[in-house]
């Protein structure tokens, strides 16, 4: 079994949220110095898409204690989308985990950028309630499908899921960036009340190193 956080509900908030916790959107609450993640291809701010604590519950003793999610996305004029976000190590996304993370791309110390925006083009933020529990663990593609038809619906029911930690549930083949241990976030895009193009029905996932210094993002598409 896997420990998680399922995202029960994002929610609007009043105020921006300034303090180390989960949250998407807004602007990072950063816990050292702020590294913000320039595109490769086209050498701008990627979008800011969330912040996640990193819990010892879920995570474990390790170094890291905040990470920070972006990519390259258009702005609300724009109709522009760079394939290459689906890609862990083409530059057009980016974990950045505090304090003392590993990063190779390139960097600014950007307190603003671009974040997430309602589809009126107003920047958005949003709290998220969480709620503990467990994930089967891993099966590889070739295991799942020598299961019974309902016992791999069943499988698939308990991971398709928006959540923090647990067991990856991927539907294009197994795809977790070598290196990596933990599955930061999955995140269905269409769960959100604010826009997020990551393509027609994609999931997101961002995964953590064994130590929690690093970590990689991709997505998957239909």
């Amino acid at each position: 079994m896997r420990p998680k956080q399922d995202i029960k509900r994002f929610y609007r908030v009043a105020e921006p949220i300034t303090d180390l916790v989960t949250k998407f959107g807004g602007q990072p609450s950063w816990l050292s110095e702020p590294q913000w993640p320039i595109s490769r291809a086209w050498g701008r701010p990627m979008r800011f898409i969330c912040q996640i604590r990193l819990e010892p519950l879920i995570f474990g003793s390790i170094m890291g204690q905040m990470a920070y999610v972006f990519l390259t996305h258009a702005s609300h004029s724009s109709d522009f989308f760079d394939p290459d976000i689906i890609s862990p190590d083409d530059g057009e996304n980016a974990v950045i985990v505090q304090p003392d993370g590993i990063y190779a791309g390139t960097t600014r110390p950007l307190l603003k950028g671009p974040t997430l925006y309602w589809r009126s083009g107003r920047p958005a933020e949003l709290a998220v309630e969480l709620e503990v529990g467990n994930d089967p663990d891993f099966l590889p593609f070739a295991e799942r499908k020598a299961l019974s038809e309902a016992d791999r619906w069943a499988y698939a029911a308990a991971l398709q899921k928006s959540k923090i930690g647990g067991t990856p549930f991927f539907f294009q083949g197994d795809a977790q960036p070598p290196g990596t241990e933990y599955l930061l976030l999955q995140l269905d895009p269409h769960a959100l009340p604010c826009y997020l193009n990551l393509g027609a029905s994609p999931l997101a996932y961002a995964f953590l190193s064994s130590d929690g210094s690093w970590g990689k993002m991709l997505i998957q598409d239909t």
